[in-house]
């Protein structure tokens, strides 16, 4: 009884070992998925920061383009009004 009893003692802080083996090798992260992982955070944070760039650069063109078009329609409208009184003038 006593031989039994320490064989399955053994066999189970055996398995135990084993498992605890198996289980932290397979589990953790490389230091290479580690570098990785940083690497392609960066990655985002660099994309994110030219995406936010882009889109202030492109909220400043658009306002130009708007600024442009205004000045392009007071044109319009002051060479309209001096073409109304070219032909109110007497010939």
């Amino acid at each position: 009884m006593n031989i039994t009893k320490s064989f399955k003692t053994a066999v189970i802080v055996g398995s135990l070992a084993l498992t605890t083996a198996f289980l932290s090798g397979c589990g953790g992260l490389s230091e290479a998925q580690l570098k990785e992982l940083s690497d392609l955070k960066a990655s985002v944070q660099s994309l994110e920061n030219e995406a936010n760039s882009l889109k202030d650069e492109r909220a400043k063109l658009e306002k130009q383009v708007e600024e442009t078009n205004r000045k392009l329609a007071e044109c319009q409208k002051q060479k309209e009004e001096t073409r109304a009184n070219l032909e109110k003038l007497p010939k």
